[in-house]
């Protein structure tokens, strides 16, 4: 008996990375807008730690399939927005409690080039879905406001346009990921998704993935 060669395809991981990102956006809306107090970044550290592993494994498997805006950004968003500042929460909390101070303009210029970067890739998704594209300009928004806080050019009172941002872009992650898995498995369009601002017959894996699920 032959047995066939052909070997299943994983599956597209965007979905599991959306929620993580979801996740991590409600909770800095709810600690930079005062919902939560400092005293609960330890746990947020965790949560942070264990966001890090998903998109870790999604921008691997996207880079896998070519996809090199959707794959980079997970990548980068995974070991330093997730894993990085989880580790500092940690970090601070233990620091400020034993009465150490830091220097954490350090911070700021570190979140100055993560942020100057995802500004400078964002065109790159504007040939995707648009509520992907709206996700990305709200997260531009936020990385810049904490990049300028913790440089000291602009104060704390700011915190809250980060947060809102990232709570909304929180909102249409969560949307954008159900769509993905529901129209997927129904192969229809039970969810609606609008289309890219830019069109083109060529698209990135992620993209392909998001506008099967439109379809």
């Amino acid at each position: 008996m032959n047995q066939s060669n052909h070997v299943k395809e994983w599956a597209n991981p965007t979905p599991a990375a959306l929620v993580a990102l979801a996740l991590i956006c409600f909770c800095f809306f709810a600690l930079l807008t005062g919902r939560i107090s400092h005293e609960a970044t330890p746990l947020l550290a965790i949560w942070l730690g264990c966001a890090f592993i998903i998109q870790l494994v999604a921008g691997i498997l996207d880079l896998k399939e070519g996809n090199i805006s959707g794959g980079n950004v997970f990548l980068y968003f995974s070991c330093f927005f997730m894993l990085a500042t989880g580790l500092e929460m940690f970090l601070k909390f233990n620091m400020g409690h034993a009465g150490i101070v830091l220097d954490t303009r350090v911070d700021g210029w570190a979140w100055l080039v993560l942020s100057l970067a995802l500004w400078l890739w964002t065109p790159a998704f504007f040939r995707s879905p648009l509520f992907l594209t709206i996700i990305v300009i709200l997260v531009d928004i936020a990385t810049l406001v904490v990049s300028f806080m913790d440089l000291g050019i602009i104060t704390a009172t700011n915190a809250p346009i980060a947060g809102w941002s990232l709570l909304i872009a929180g909102i249409f992650a969560l949307y954008l990921c159900a769509a993905m898995v529901v129209n997927g498995v129904y192969g229809r369009k039970v969810y609606p998704l609008p289309g890219p601002i830019i069109k083109e017959k060529k698209i990135s894996t992620v993209s392909e993935n998001i506008k099967n699920a439109a379809s």
